[in-house]
Formats: C-alpha cells, sequence, structure tokens
C-alpha cells in the first residue's frame, strides 16, 4: 500500500472523505464538461424512461470517478451497486450481482481493465442484450442457457484505460476522460469540505493547500486535514498562511506539491540518464518504483506541470524540472525532436 500522504489512491484514512463527497451534479466542482454532457445524457435517459447508456471514466487516480458514478445513479433515482474487476474472479460471480439488479439500476465496477478475460467475454451479451449466456455441464453434455437480464446500466472506472481491450470499450455508449484539477477548482473544493468538517480555513491558506495538492481532490480533502491536526495543535485551530506553510513544509510536501520520492525519481533521471530519453522500465528498475506506479500516480502530474515529455522513445526531462531541482537547465531538452510520441491514451 502506498502510505505516500500525496497519494491519489485510497487510503484507510479515506473513509472520512466520503462525508466530503458530493451528491449531485450540480455540487459537483470541476470536469464542466463532462458535468454538461452527463447533465444532457441523464436528462434524455430520463425523458425516454429507459436506462443510462454505459458510461466509461478514465483518468488519473483520485479525481472523483467513483463519486461521479453514485451522482450519476443519485440523478437517476436508481440503486447503485459498487464492485470491482478483481472481486469478480468467474463468470458465476458475475452472473450472481447482474441477477440481482433492478430495471434502471447503475453497476459500477472500478478497475475495469483487471477484468477476468472470461468474465469479461460473459459481459458483452449483458451489455448488448441484458442476457446471459452460461455454459452448463462439461464435455458432450455441455450447453448453454440464456439468463434474461433487466436493463441496467454499467459504469466502469479506469485509471488505464490503454489496457481496456477493444470490444468492450466499443460497448461503452458514453466514454468520459477525467483531468487533472485546477487550484481554483480546489480552493472550491476545499471551501465546501471546511465548512462540512467545521474547520476555521483562510482563503489564502487554502490557496496554498491547493496549489500543493497535485490537482487531485482527495489529496486536497486528506491535507486539509492533517493540516487542520496542526492547526488544532499549535493555532488554535485556525488555519492561515502561515501555518498551512509550516504545516506542508512538515509534511514534507514543497511549493508545486512534490514530495521526496518525486524528486528521487526526476533526480535519476537528470544525474543518472542525463535527463533521457529513458523507458519506463528502466525507470522503474531504476527507481524501485513499480511501473504501474510511475504511470497512474506520478507521471500524470509531473507531465501537467511541465517536468516530463513522454515519447515514443522514452521519458524526457524538460527544463523546468531542472531548475526546480536546483541544477543548470539543459534548454535543448525541450527541443529535442523526435520521430513519434508515445500515446497511451483511449485514442477518442
Amino acid at each position: 500500500m502506498d502510505k505516500r500522504i500525496i497519494s491519489p489512491g485510497m487510503a484507510p484514512d479515506d473513509v472520512k472523505e466520503k462525508s466530503l463527497r458530493p451528491t449531485t451534479l450540480e455540487d459537483y466542482v470541476g470536469q464542466k464538461s463532462n458535468i454538461e454532457q452527463l447533465s444532457i445524457f441523464i436528462e434524455a435517459a430520463k425523458m425516454r424512461n429507459s436506462p443510462l447508456d454505459h458510461t466509461l471514466l478514465y483518468g488519473p487516480p483520485g479525481l472523483g470517478k467513483t463519486t461521479l458514478a453514485g451522482i450519476i445513479a443519485h440523478e437517476m433515482g436508481v440503486n447503485f451497486k459498487v464492485t470491482s474487476g478483481p472481486a469478480i474472479e468467474r463468470p458465476g460471480d458475475l452472473a450472481a450481482i447482474l441477477s440481482g439488479l433492478r430495471p434502471g439500476d447503475i453497476l459500477f465496477i472500478d478497475e475495469i481493465h483487471r477484468l477476468n478475460r472470461t468474465v469479461e467475454e460473459v459481459l458483452y451479451p449483458a451489455l448488448e442484450d441484458y442476457a446471459l449466456d452460461i455454459m452448463i455441464g462439461k464435455g458432450p453434455a455441455a450447453r448453454s442457457v440464456r439468463l434474461e437480464l433487466s436493463p441496467f446500466t454499467l459504469i466502469g472506472a479506469t485509471t488505464r484505460a490503454g489496457d481496456l481491450s477493444g470490444p468492450l470499450r466499443d460497448r461503452f455508449g458514453i466514454i468520459l476522460r477525467l483531468e487533472l484539477y485546477t487550484p481554483e477548482e480546489l480552493e472550491v473544493i476545499l471551501a465546501r469540505s471546511a465548512k462540512v468538517l467545521e474547520v476555521d480555513l483562510l482563503k489564502e491558506a487554502a490557496k496554498e493547500i491547493a496549489k500543493r495538492s497535485r490537482g487531485t481532490p482527495r489529496i486536497v480533502n486528506r491535507l486539509l486535514r492533517r493540516v487542520s491536526d496542526y492547526a488544532l495543535v499549535t493555532n488554535d485551530g485556525v488555519i492561515d498562511t502561515k501555518l498551512a506553510d509550516h504545516a506542508l513544509d512538515r509534511l514534507e510536501i514543497d511549493a508545486l506539491g512534490l514530495d521526496q520520492i518525486d524528486i528521487k525519481l526526476l533526480r535519476i533521471m537528470a544525474e543518472v540518464f542525463d535527463g533521457g530519453p529513458v523507458g519506463i522500465e528502466t525507470l522503474a528498475a531504476s527507481s524501485g518504483e513499480e511501473r504501474g506506479t510511475i504511470e497512474d500516480v506520478y507521471e500524470p502530474y509531473l507531465l501537467q506541470i511541465g517536468f516530463l515529455k513522454r515519447t515514443a522513445r522514452g521519458r524526457v526531462l524538460l527544463s523546468k524540472a531542472y531548475t526546480h531541482l536546483g541544477l543548470p537547465p539543459r534548454l535543448e531538452q525541450d527541443m529535442f525532436i523526435f520521430d513519434e510520441e508515445e500515446d497511451e491514451d483511449i485514442g477518442l
């Protein structure tokens, strides 16, 4: 388990975060284009009196995919069933879940890219025809039985859209990418969370916390709780700019939201590999971090702030990263021309 305070993954202490989650599209902050689209799609489905089209939500962890799925269920006025790809080990597990759904219900599968391929193949007719084809028996005596299902909506969530099979991806009628949040959007989330938690958060302090939160709502709420601990013990519960700076510095989160592991990765690229290009497997082996962790947790933010460039030949460190590390910038890195950029997106 990643114990970094700025990890966007779910941590045990984040259970408390549920009370901070919005429950309606109106209260949801950020992802403006996605919310506008969903508002139309949901209203159209309700006017047709039919389930919402199957929906895929993808993007870095911690951006609110589960929260958004729950909001969709609330807006549609239907039940919300939550599971994950690794939890559905056999076709029978999937059949048990799907057969328990009522008309219009929403099934949310987190980490859907980790579905067992056998389970995935059984899911196809369920998504297209609201039916399950189950094999009974073995060998020559085996026979297929079709189980009719109530019309439902599948909402899949993934941080690795590129790992989805083409046939599964093609069965989603709505595909939405969630982007990292702006500091201004995170300030709005902080103001709401502080009100719910009854924390005395000053506006300038909120700006400081927001800009160190890596564009991620889960991280901003986690930092708010930790900074409020410092405020309660040392500043009568008031979070002002000085207190926020002090607390975040003690938590070893710098002005851009980077911690020691981020800095280690950047220094390895700068000092060991001369700024790159360096392959992801080589970087993972050199840093002791898993490839998936680098791609899902570290890279999205480092790419957004202009520290890295991801190319077909590997990762390249840009001049802004050198400056942040206090090293002489290599401006030629920013101008390095590659024949082809690596594109791990979903292609839509």
